[in-house]
């Protein structure tokens, strides 16, 4: 029993440490992810990606970056973007952009990852979002009925998240207001969809941290080809959204994976999950679902080798390539962000009181 309890307390501890590197920046993330929720109008992505040509899928791809969706809560969006006249490229290219490149994502890899990786990450996802969305642009298109009956399949299948199915009648608000309005989406709506699948992934990180050593990661993933293709394999049957992943690959990071195996992960997990696939070959079509998949792996595991190449061009050490922060030491700013990310995560799992509405 004392041997279980030290066991835990370590485990504890290691995600506890990880938590407090991160909450700072994935509280700035939400708060980020509000600001754009409350001043961008929601019908501003729909009105510029009509059609189906080059100008549509690079502008799928740049307004997914900073959009706060999941990978879950971008398939109704992507749905709505179908029913719109939006063409299979376009869809494809915002629904690689937006889970994979979100501002909570970004400010937890420049928080746990190194400055290089927070960049390449984005920049990889922006081309890997335009590749797949010209090569599905190629694939052809469906007949008028199946499209119009997928995409119905995708909107309802889809709309299982609450980061995005809210359909409430936009009022003209004041700024005061919309600032409200968008806060409450990013510590209401986006958080209960994120927050739940981020402690998650705080708490495999230290299991990592304590039951994987850096000899097992050696033995096992030293060849990093192969250390890539575990990464993908891995990733594709779980839910891990893009902030999610972030302290998984942090502390197989420290154990010694690859940059490149590293991103594969970072990649491939939010693009691919299990969950949104059914959905997502309802709403593109087999052939354009495929070739959607078959882009996702090439350019994943093509940007993992060009990515240790450019690490060890740049003279890192491929298997020490993040450093481990001094969290003995950790100011009150981090321990009162942990404690409030704590909180509100554990407000978001309490069974929300249901109004009764008089007849």
């Amino acid at each position: 029993m004392n041997e279980l309890l030290i066991v835990v307390s370590k485990v504890l501890l290691a995600s506890w440490s990880v938590l407090l590197e991160s909450a700072p920046f994935v509280l700035l993330g939400f708060f980020i992810a509000g600001v754009l929720k409350a001043f961008v109008p929601d019908d501003f992505v729909a009105t510029h990606l009509g059609g189906g040509g080059m100008a549509s899928i690079f502008k799928a791809s740049l307004f997914g970056i900073p959009i706060p969706l999941c990978s879950c809560g971008v398939l109704p969006a992507a749905a709505g973007l179908k029913k719109q006249g939006s063409g299979n490229g376009p869809v494809a290219a915002f629904l690689i952009s937006t889970p994979e490149t979100g501002v909570d994502s970004i400010a937890v890899s420049w928080a746990l990852l190194d400055p290089l990786m927070t960049v390449i990450r984005p920049v990889i996802a922006l081309f890997m979002a335009i590749a797949t969305g010209i090569a599905v642009s190629f694939a052809g298109k469906q007949s008028a009925n199946e499209v119009a009956a997928d995409i119905d399949k995708s909107g309802e299948s889809a709309c299982a998240s609450s980061c995005c199915c809210s359909h409430k009648k936009q009022e003209k608000l004041t700024v005061a207001g919309k600032f409200r309005e968008g806060m409450s989406f990013a510590f209401g709506d986006l958080l209960n969809d994120v927050g739940l699948w981020l402690f998650i992934g705080i708490l495999l990180s230290g299991l990592i941290s304590v039951f994987v050593s850096t000899e097992v990661v050696s033995r096992y993933l030293s060849n990093e080809y192969l250390s890539m293709l575990v990464m993908f394999i891995v990733s594709v049957p779980l839910y891990v959204c893009a902030t999610a992943s972030t302290p998984i690959v942090a502390a197989l990071a420290l154990k010694g994976i690859s940059p490149g195996a590293a991103l594969v992960f970072l990649l491939a997990g939010p693009a691919t999950n299990a969950a949104s696939l059914p959905v997502i070959f309802r709403m593109l079509g087999r052939k354009s679902a495929l070739i959607y998949l078959a882009s996702i792996v090439l350019i994943s595991l093509i940007g993992g080798v060009v990515v240790n190449d450019l690490y060890s061009y740049l003279g890192y050490d491929i298997t020490h390539w993040v450093s481990k922060g001094a969290h003995e030491e950790a100011g009150i700013v981090s321990i009162a962000a942990s404690v409030v990310l704590l909180l509100l995560v554990l407000k978001s799992l309490l069974p929300k009181k249901q109004i009764g509405h008089p007849r």
